[in-house]
Formats: structure tokens, sequence, C-alpha cells
């Protein structure tokens, strides 16, 4: 029986053993900044090899719609696009088709851009993405036609520092800088008023908006909305309980271990602190707010109950008082619309013009995203 026992030991134990061993080591190199960044932002992970981001075509957009381009942010040169609103498009279609095609040294002399500075009503959405790819990569591109195909929203989105064409490395002060830096392009060089804006983000998006959304209300600058997708409220907390591509834990094995719990979220360099970030951002609001969060029941990677921690801290701070979880709830259900699957909508009032929404969907996706549209003139 010792032969047999053994036959079925050397398979077992390597079955258990290989991933045990891959994430201790995971674990480890995620204890020095450099390996810790790559694996939080996975900048390098994109399909570059295989697309072209100048051939925005390739996406279904039809001939200069989309307008690829570089903007400066702290030294660093940032990949972007300029995504025009097809009703913009086919207004303009003839002027469009005459021109060249492609990236633009000059951004300024494009048609694409006259069209947007020209127009004294246009509307634009700041859309910053999650982690991982470039600007087209996953469901960037079904996010850009939702918008832009049934609306009159234009789309500036950017690559941050290390994605895509970008050149530099990313970290929290550094990626808050490039977002800081794609409003001032919109609102200096294109011309377009923050009351015509609206900042979007999704998942890593959305700190990226928290971060930049306060660097402005810090300076009494408000925009026509701020929609968060998929958010959460700190990576720490996320960690606790995220699961990489919906089934590979993190530190959610050691969430029995208090202790060793809090010793690994303590190394963690890049902490995106966003619920205190949204709250600053409602108590600084001096004249109107439009905060839009949406999350997915059935998001694997990002729990929905992200975006409760979330809308909890922005809520929380338009009374002004810390309420514990069961007094909150019973606050927070006053104030909602709760349906048979289990989703909801909540919305909360507040002086001064403050509008705070949240949205619990059933299922992810950009055609269930697409309710996520934003009203810049709610």
């Amino acid at each position: 029986m010792a032969p047999r026992a053994s036959q079925w030991a050397i398979p077992l134990g390597a079955s258990f053993g290989i991933p045990l061993g891959l994430y201790i080591t995971f674990l480890f190199l995620g204890g020095f900044p450099f390996f810790q960044r790559h694996f939080l932002y996975a900048h390098r992970l994109n399909t570059l090899f295989w697309h072209d981001l100048d051939k925005p075509e390739y996406w279904g957009f039809a001939r200069n719609q989309v307008t690829p381009f570089t903007l400066a942010s702290g030294g660093e040169s940032l990949y972007a696009w300029h995504v025009l609103p097809l009703r913009s498009f086919l207004k303009n279609e003839d002027r469009l088709q005459n021109t060249p095609v492609g990236y633009s040294e000059n951004i300024t002399a494009t048609e694409s851009f006259k069209i947007l500075k020209d127009d004294p009503g246009a509307q634009l959405v700041i859309s910053f993405h999650g982690n991982a790819g470039h600007i087209a990569q996953g469901l960037r591109t079904e996010h850009f036609h939702t918008l832009t195909d049934t609306s009159s929203f234009h789309i500036l989105s950017i690559d941050y520092r290390g994605y895509g064409k970008s050149t530099g490395s990313p970290t929290e002060s550094g990626l808050i800088q490039d977002g800081i830096a794609a409003v001032d392009w919109a609102i200096n060089v294109a011309g377009v008023s923050p009351s015509r804006i609206v900042v979007m983000g999704q998942s890593l998006g959305t700190a990226v908006t928290t971060g930049v959304v306060e660097h402005f209300a810090i300076k009494g600058t408000e925009f026509a909305g701020v929609v968060l997708i998929a958010g959460f409220s700190n990576v720490p907390s996320l960690l606790s309980s995220y699961r990489g591509a919906g089934f590979i834990p993190v530190l959610s094995p050691f969430r029995s271990i208090p202790p060793l719990l809090r010793l690994f979220q303590g190394l963690i360099v890049d902490r995106w602190e966003s619920a205190s970030r949204l709250a600053e951002i409602v108590r600084l609001t001096r004249t109107r707010l439009r905060l839009t969060l949406i999350h997915a029941k059935n998001d694997l990677e990002i729990p929905c109950h992200q975006s409760d921690a979330l809308f909890k801290s922005a809520a929380s701070a338009t009374i002004d008082q810390a309420l514990d979880d069961e007094t909150f709830m019973s606050w927070k259900n006053q104030r909602s619309t709760r349906f048979d699957d289990g989703t909801f909508i909540t919305t909360v009032t507040a002086e001064p013009d403050t509008i705070i929404r949240q949205e619990l969907i059933p299922y992810g996706g950009m055609s269930n995203y697409h309710n996520a549209r934003p009203r810049a003139s709610a």
C-alpha cells in the first residue's frame, strides 16, 4: 500500500504546494514598492504589440471621429484620445473626411478640436480608465461608443504615465497629476467650462477621479458631474476582499488573522483613500455637486460593498456627523428605492444644491453601465 500512497502524495503535494509557493512569493515581492506598483497598476499588461492605437477605426469609430494626441504632465508625455459624439461627427462629416487621419502632432490645428472649442455649449466627459492595458483595451472603446453614439458628449481619455504609449511609471501622486493635467487641458486649451465637464472614472479610475476632483474643489472649481463606476474606498480595504480575475485572492486569506492583515496592509505604498477624499469634496462644495456612484451586484473583482463605503463617507459628510452602521442603514433606507432582485437606487439631497446618487445594478458590462450616462444639465 505504501507505494500506491506515494503515487498519490506527489501529485497532491504539487497541486497544493505550487500555488501556495507562488502565493508566498507574490506576498514577499509585494512588500517592495517596485513590485507592488507593478501588481497594483498592471500597466505593462497591454496589447500594444498587435493593436495600433493611432488607428481608432479598428474599434469601430468613423474616420477622424477619434483624434489621438499627447499632452504634457509634469515632464511626462500622456497619450490621449479626443472622441467626437456621433451627431457632431455627422454634422461636420465633410470637414472631417478631408483632413489627415491618425495621430496629431498639433491637436489644436485639427478639425475635431475646433468643433469642440468653437461650440459654446459643448459638453465633455473626461474618462479615467482602470488598471492594466491601454486606452482602447478591454471594454473601454465600448464605453466610449455607449456615450458618444447616443449623446452629445465629447470624450477626453488618457493613458496615465507608464500606460500604453505614455512615458514614465505610475504612482498615486503621478496619476493624480496626470488627471489634473487632462482637466487643465480641457479648461485652458480646449476652452470648456467646468460647468460643462463631467469627470468619470472606472475601477482605479474612480480613485484618480476623487483625487483630481478634490484638487479642484480646494481651488473652488466645481464640475457638471462626477461619476464613479465600480469604485473602492481605499486600497488596503479593497485588497482584503479583492480577487484578481474574480478568483485569485490577495489579502483575503488573512482576514481571520487581523494582526497579520494589518501588517500587510501597512506595507501598501499607494493607498488611494477615496472615501475620505469624497467626504472632503462634499465639505468643500460651495455651489453645486452631482455625484453618482454605480456598481454591479455581480462584480467579481471589486465587491459592491466597496461603493457602499464610498456612499456612506460622502453622504455622512452632508449631515456632518459620523453614524454607526445600523443608524446609517436606517437613514439610507428612507432615501432608497429597492427592487426585487436586490438592487437599489439611493438619492441624498443636501445644501448647497448637492445630489448624491448610488445605484446598484444587476450585472456589469458596458450595456448596463449605459445607465451611467452623465447629465451635465441635471
